[in-house]
């Protein structure tokens, strides 16, 4: 949700109809992983192995649903708060953050965490990100200006229509170039570089930028699983025993990889999967 916060920013729109047109894609995507992975299940056994006997009988004997309500029901209802708060109209982005921050201490107290020393680290990485990202948004601006202020953006402008490319052209072009750029570039810098110069072309051509943001989140989704720079592959292999290689990662991500591409596709040929649920919570 960070990515939609930020290209709501860049992109002039609305961030909570941003999280509404992303609910539908990121359920079609849930979807297609849970298919995806009882495919497999089923197609190869061994590659997923039930939960033995024992295990089973041990979760439930050991206190199971507590373990359920303090490991999914509380975290969702966090989760409910804050998205809740956005769709509803009661609190901008800004304010649901605050609902957040409040709901995760009192998650940290209720699991019995909280200490002065973890909202002590807690606030310390929250302000070297927090600076982090306005350091990129100060360079990336600073870019932008001077871009524009040179009539970068006209000569691009300029380009695309005297080389008669048609909006689905152009958007292919920004697409694969995002694409390419994810795997070598934070997610950041891409939004606050390339979204900002592709952005003002795609308002002259009529284009919805809502639309636009959601394609744009869903092919930075796949730049999160591409290598090099893939970071989603470098948290797995943190978490994962010592006999799994990158390598494995690296081979691994390939169809779930596919999987986004071709969600991707389908939500440029079929804009209705992103602009469905604003309308009808519009009516």
């Amino acid at each position: 949700s960070v990515v939609l916060v930020l290209l709501g920013t860049v992109l002039n729109v609305s961030v909570g109809d941003l999280f509404t047109a992303a609910i539908v894609p990121g359920v079609i995507l849930v979807g297609l992983y849970i298919i995806y992975i009882i495919a497999v299940s089923y197609l190869k056994p061994d590659a997923a192995p039930s939960i033995s006997k024992e295990e089973r009988e041990n979760f439930w004997s050991e206190g199971a649903w507590k373990k359920i309500i303090v490991a999914f029901v509380l975290p969702f209802l966090l989760i409910l708060l804050v998205l809740g708060s956005i769709f509803a109209g009661i609190a901008s982005p800004t304010e649901a953050a605050a609902v957040g921050a409040i709901g995760s201490i009192a998650l940290t107290v209720v699991q019995k965490k909280f200490s002065l020393t973890i909202l002590k680290e807690v606030m310390r990485d929250t302000t070297f990100l927090t600076c982090m990202v306005f350091m990129i948004l100060v360079g990336a601006t600073s870019f932008s200006l001077v871009f524009r202020a040179m009539g970068g953006d006209r000569l691009l402008s300029d380009l695309i229509t005297q080389g008669g490319l048609s909006p689905h052209l152009f958007l292919a072009v920004v697409l694969l170039v995002v694409l390419v750029a994810g795997f070598f570039i934070d997610f950041i810098e891409i939004i606050f570089i390339i979204v900002p110069v592709a952005a003002p072309i795609f308002s002259a051509m009529g284009v919805d930028l809502i639309w636009i943001g959601i394609l744009i989140a869903l092919n930075l989704q796949t730049s999160f699983l591409t290598p090099p720079f893939g970071f989603s592959l470098f948290y797995l292999k943190g978490v994962a025993p010592p006999e799994i290689k990158t390598s494995h990662l690296y081979r691994g991500i390939v169809p779930f990889v596919i999987i986004q591409i071709v969600l991707l596709i389908a939500v440029i040929i079929f804009p209705e999967i992103v602009s469905w649920l604003p309308d009808l919570l519009a009516h």
